[in-house]
């Protein structure tokens, strides 16, 4: 196994097509995900996984708090966008989509469980005060440099991007395998832009392929 590690961002159900979060052209994030896995697999490039995983009670869905979906409040002392329902623990919802190669992921780290916080972040917990076993299993197994990919780009990926290069990771974002929600027009464009300030990598999956056939044919 090599130093580097493919890490999906909550590739499941409820962010894609016919989903209780739907995020546009999802689907299309699917098909980029099982080609970048197979370039990993190629490579000895481990890939792994984050989940939404929220109880049923979680307070980040509108419908808890007494509030409207899509508008934005405070939760605890933290800013909030008000969801709704999505990735509850065990239900459909929360499975990774069918057309996945689930096969390939090696480890999952679930996030969101804590009912009172949401968690974009697949690293931790929105205030930071609780992490998830991601950081510590990347250490164990000597990870240095993360491809990252999945949905959405203006709030998991986003979060998961800057947690990882605070963290001291060499980060790769592979742009079109990122889609946003978008509740504002340029919410993804700006997101990608903060990763890239923050020390992130913007590269494309054909970028990655290419790479690996020069080197394939160089080799041969």
């Amino acid at each position: 196994m090599t130093n580097i590690a493919l890490l999906l961002v909550d590739l499941q159900n409820d962010f894609c097509r016919a989903g209780a979060l739907e995020v546009l052209d999802s689907e299309s994030v699917i098909g980029t995900a099982n080609n970048v896995i197979t370039y990993c697999q190629q490579q000895n490039i481990v890939v792994i996984a984050s989940q939404d995983w929220h109880p049923a009670d979680h307070l980040s869905f509108a419908v808890n708090s007494g509030t409207q979906v899509g508008t934005e409040g405070n939760l605890n002392g933290l800013r909030q966008i008000w969801w709704p329902v999505h990735c509850v623990q065990h239900q459909k919802g929360a499975q990774f989509h069918p057309a996945l190669n689930q096969s390939a992921i090696q480890a999952t780290f679930q996030k969101g469980i804590n009912a009172t916080i949401d968690s974009y972040s697949a690293f931790f917990d929105n205030d930071h005060q609780h992490a998830t076993q991601l950081d510590r299993w990347l250490t164990e197994n000597k990870i240095k440099h993360l491809y990252i990919m999945g949905l959405a780009t203006d709030y998991c990926v986003k979060f998961t991007v800057l947690d990882a290069v605070q963290l001291g990771y060499q980060v790769t974002v592979i742009q079109d395998g990122c889609r946003g929600v978008n509740l504002h027009p340029e919410d993804s464009h700006n997101a990608l832009q903060e990763m890239v300030l923050a020390g992130a990598k913007l590269i494309t999956s054909s970028d990655l392929l290419t790479q690996s056939m020069i080197v394939t044919n160089a080799l041969s």
